[in-house]
């Protein structure tokens, strides 16, 4: 164990990685019950999704553990699932085989990125404002679809949306379970969402709103959804902003997390470089097209991998210890299927609070940053699409940052992006 993972070297133990896992695991897990439940929108096979979530995940992590030594845990991404089911296939049109494939290229796009060292160029020359942006605005679009799966904003042909009928059953429990969780995370409650997601679902389970299915079984088959992705027909030149949506997003999301998980971990060294973060970035990548070919979108690094460093965790059997919890999980496929939508909407919103505080960071005094930023935020939700906030924000920048006679802080990389996006819209519409 000393030898694979250096635990003398990073002053841990065998017993402290463990627990660290086991505590990264316990804050991640709902994962294996709010994905499903997205991508089913889409269309996708539950059961299937179930599976092929659990065993990407545990795989993924596992890779990260065992070729980098970094306690991270691996998984589908949140947001980009959300962008996948929501806006990619049930926003644009396409089939989610053509989505799929677009997760893929993008996946291949990102390890190439990282294998030729581009990543370190674009992460360094992309301003600060609009990593920011980014980041805020797939919180609040998750936002949106958790308020909406749980039916507390509905559509309104005069208004465009608003509020439902609160007083229901399902905008009642979503709401607990996200008063829940906020509770319980402020008192440093490492399972908050877990727990969360369990007391709901057993209060619709005693209400008779939702019935019992058992707790384990065999793994459902991965047969639906597994090699089903359409890797020729997401090659399509409309497309281009979808592929490039899922490569920069888990760019951004990736480095960001790895950065300070790493940091927290003591993994940078005197110079502030982070150990084998390359190695991060290419597992990362590798796992986002190869999960695709099972049945997943973008996978990415989890900022809930924090719990476990901050439980003692400082090497890659963190990770493994991970991985492995999570195929165990495949045998409790009857325990996912009973959770209801409004027991991981609470979920979904405690995440969108999470990436929406970043917008802290902004100086809201600089007009040049603040409406770029608010630009790529907003329109996320505004306009159902992840993409199109992306690109509306990075046609701004430089346009107002010129207009302002401060278009030397403007890099060649962001110039070169916006009239891409430009060229998208121009060409091949939204």
């Amino acid at each position: 164990m000393d030898r694979l993972f250096k635990l003398k070297a990073h002053n841990t133990t065998v017993k402290t990685e463990l627990v660290a896992g086991f505590t990264t695991f316990i804050t991640m897990c709902y994962v294996v019950f709010v994905i499903p439940g997205m991508l089913s929108d889409a269309g996708m096979d539950k059961g299937a999704l179930f599976a092929a979530t659990c065993l990407v995940a545990g795989l993924s992590s596992i890779a990260i553990g065992l070729y980098a030594n970094w306690p991270v845990g691996l998984a589908p991404g949140m947001g980009l699932n959300a962008f996948f089911a929501y806006a990619v296939v049930l926003g644009m049109g396409y089939s989610w085989e053509q989505a799929m494939g677009a997760v893929f290229w993008g996946g291949i796009g990102f390890m190439l990125l990282s294998l030729f060292k581009v990543r370190e160029w674009i992460i360094d020359s992309i301003p600060k404002g609009l990593r920011v942006g980014i980041t805020a605005g797939i919180g609040l679009f998750l936002a949106l679809i958790g308020l909406k799966n749980a039916g507390i904003v509905v559509a309104s042909p005069g208004t465009i949306i608003t509020l439902g009928d609160i007083t229901q059953f399902s905008p009642v429990m979503a709401c607990l379970s996200l008063l829940l969780i906020l509770g319980l995370a402020y008192r440093g409650f490492k399972a908050a969402v877990l727990l969360a997601i369990v007391v709901v679902s057993g209060i619709g389970l005693m209400a008779g709103d939702i019935a019992f299915q058992g707790i384990y079984s065999a793994p459902p088959s991965l047969e639906p959804v597994v090699g089903k992705l359409d890797i020729m027909g997401a090659l399509k030149p409309e497309m281009l902003g979808v592929i490039v949506a899922f490569m920069f997003v888990n760019l951004f999301d990736t480095t960001g997390t790895l950065i300070a998980v790493g940091d927290k971990a003591g993994l940078a060294d005197q110079n502030g470089k982070m150990q084998n973060m390359n190695r991060a970035m290419i597992t990362d990548g590798t796992a986002s097209w190869a999960g695709a070919l099972v049945g997943t979108p973008t996978v990415t690094s989890y900022v809930e991998s924090a719990s476990g460093v901050a439980a003692g965790g400082r090497t890659g059997l963190v990770a493994v210890t991970v991985g492995v919890l999570f195929l165990l999980c495949m045998f409790l496929s009857p325990l996912a299927a009973m959770v209801p939508a409004y027991a991981t909407a609470g979920a979904l919103i405690y995440v969108a609070v999470l990436m929406a505080g970043s917008l802290a960071n902004i100086d809201w005094n600089d007009l040049t940053e603040a409406g770029p930023v608010l630009i790529t935020a907003i329109m996320m939700p505004l306009s159902f699409s992840i993409a199109n906030g992306i690109a509306l924000g990075f046609i701004a920048y430089p346009l107002v940052k010129l207009l302002a006679g401060r278009a030397s802080e403007v890099s060649i990389s962001v110039w070169i992006l916006a009239t891409l996006f430009v060229l998208k819209f121009t060409f091949f519409g939204i």
